[in-house]
């Protein structure tokens, strides 16, 4: 049996990179995902398909998780399409980075909206469903830098910091209800935005990782399936990094 087989999932963000793997993994275990896009609108159209062609529902929703009202629309048509959310994983994010003599509130508030407050506003709208269900899964996708902090990135690390300690506070406040809220801090991950890094600046980075390599998509994409899982029916309130041993 696969270990997703029959689960609801719910993933933000997942058009490209870490979410579309997040995406494509859920269903080769059997979980019909729900998923959501903002401006890629061919990439989560293909992705729709692929997802389907795997034998599993799928749907993309164009929802912007950092609008509060826009979200809980999101969750109520997600229930009323699947039935019900077992999985949500929030992985919407962006990166406005500068150092702080530079940056400005605008800079500022729009990573922190949609990193942070993202998260609130989608936990927010599905609390009640999941505890009326007694049971469910929330996997935030934090960073690295949220623990360890990064400069040029003020902005990033508080929101991701932010995450973090949503996650803890919400493991203790439902944990009673079966529901278990965890986070995955990833280092540094091979994407889209990566990949317009500098050579020289990524062979630097790579030197300070002891397994010596980048990580991918899919490294991510299994420990979510993990949380996901009832493999992992008794773990709650835990940060999983996983970055190659990076931030030890």
């Amino acid at each position: 049996m696969k270990l997703l087989e029959g689960k609801n999932a719910l993933i933000t963000g997942a058009s490209k990179g870490i979410g579309k793997a997040i995406a494509l993994r859920y269903a080769e275990q059997g979980a019909n995902v729900a998923f959501t896009y903002l401006s890629s609108v061919d990439s989560a159209l293909a992705l729709e398909k692929e997802l389907a062609s795997m034998g599993i529902k799928a749907k993309g929703y164009k929802s912007d998780a950092s609008d509060y009202d826009a979200a809980q629309v999101l969750v109520d048509d997600v229930v009323k399409e699947f039935g019900n959310i077992d999985i949500i994983v929030n992985n919407a994010g962006i990166t406005k980075d500068g150092l702080l003599m530079r940056m400005d509130e605008a800079q500022w508030d729009a990573v922190l909206k949609v990193n942070l407050k993202s998260v609130f506003n989608v936990v927010k709208a599905a609390v009640k469903p999941l505890m009326k269900q007694r049971s469910g899964s929330i996997i935030n996708i934090t960073s690295v830098v949220g623990i360890s902090g990064n400069a040029g990135q003020s902005n990033y690390s508080a929101s991701k910091a932010g995450m973090i300690g949503f996650t803890k506070s919400i493991a203790l406040e439902i944990g009673s209800r079966n529901i278990r809220s965890n986070a995955i801090a990833p280092g540094f991950i091979e994407t889209e935005m990566t990949a317009q890094l500098d050579e020289k600046l990524t062979s630097e980075w790579i030197k300070g990782i002891p397994l010596k390599r980048i990580g991918q998509g899919q490294d991510i994409a299994d420990c979510a399936v993990f949380l996901g899982s009832d493999m992992s029916a008794y773990v709650t309130g835990q940060v999983l990094q996983v970055d190659g041993g990076m931030l030890t």
